[in-house]
């Protein structure tokens, strides 16, 4: 038996969500693939938290690289919630029922916080349930509501070139909390007034207010990025964003930023030109599509 779990493509609410905004993220077309073969490699740190004495699965994750180098498709999310899954229908349970998959997020996310020092769970949410999802955090407590994604909205991922460490830029971004409260709070301000605008765009299906928004987090993650001293966007970013303004689009990075993938949105294609341009800076499409069922069992 064999059951895989989707990676996600985190769109709007980046560091908001913890602060119970609401964030846009979208599961896709590639896979953390769990299986009963024993495998050479120990497993991961939040797959043994999560199984305990219990002996764990195997897990292939290399659909959510991309030559050896992590993507920032939620890659350890997966691996989590594939695992969790395959234990689960080895038991005999319905990977389908709300009661599994709230089951299998519940114990992912705790795994996951632990190992992780916290953490929204929007990419254990995406995983599970697939698709695109609004996801808030309400005392805590992941809430997740599915949605149809916009027929008209366009969207390209690229990779910049380099893998991020998310908890190096969230100590960053923490460290500013401490260091001027007073800034942090207009940073993050302006992250959730995205973050809104984005969720509020989709829950209506509008894909043309969802580029604004789109633009608006990248702003704002520009400047939390410069208020907490930490490159949360690049200079060939900034470079392909304005491009894609000028095209009416949005180029913006996925979820914390610093490296691994980026976003485009348009109500159109992205243009050749665009692409040229993403070649030149080093940024290489990454093909993927949406994943509409979440972890299920795989023949």
């Amino acid at each position: 038996m064999r059951v895989i779990a989707p990676g996600k493509l985190l769109l709007t609410g980046a560091y908001a969500v913890l602060e119970g905004a609401p964030a846009m993220v979208v599961a896709v077309d590639r896979y953390a693939i769990a299986d009963d073969v024993r495998g050479a490699s120990p497993p991961a740190r939040e797959v043994r938290v999560a199984f305990g004495d219990g002996q764990a699965p195997s897990v292939d994750a290399s659909g959510l690289y991309l030559e050896g180098h992590k993507l920032g498709l939620g890659s350890s999310a997966a691996v989590l919630v594939s695992s969790l899954g395959l234990r689960e229908a080895r038991r005999g349970a319905d990977l389908a029922s709300p009661d599994t998959r709230r089951l299998i997020f519940d114990t992912a996310r705790k795994a996951h916080a632990q190992v992780q020092g916290g953490g929204s769970g929007v990419d254990i949410a995406a995983s599970v349930y697939g698709g695109l999802l609004r996801y808030t955090l309400n005392q805590g407590h992941g809430e997740v509501t599915p949605l149809g994604f916009p027929e008209e909205l366009s969207l390209a991922v690229f990779w910049t070139g380099a893998s991020a460490r998310t908890s190096e830029l969230r100590g960053r971004v923490d460290a500013l909390r401490v260091r001027d409260p007073a800034i942090y709070r207009a940073r993050m301000g302006a992250l959730v007034q995205a973050a809104h605008g984005g969720a509020d765009a989709m829950v209506k299906g509008d894909a043309e207010a969802f580029v604004p928004a789109a633009r608006a987090t990248y702003d704002a993650l520009a400047a939390l990025g410069l208020a907490a001293e930490v490159g949360i966007v690049s200079a060939p970013m900034k470079e392909l964003t304005e491009h894609a303004r000028a095209e009416d689009g949005a180029f913006f990075p996925s979820g914390a930023g610093g490296g691994d993938v980026a976003v485009f949105v348009g109500m159109g294609p992205v243009s050749q030109a665009f692409l040229s341009h993403a070649h030149r800076l080093g940024f290489r499409p990454v093909p993927v599509g949406m994943d509409m069922v979440g972890v299920r069992v795989s023949a």
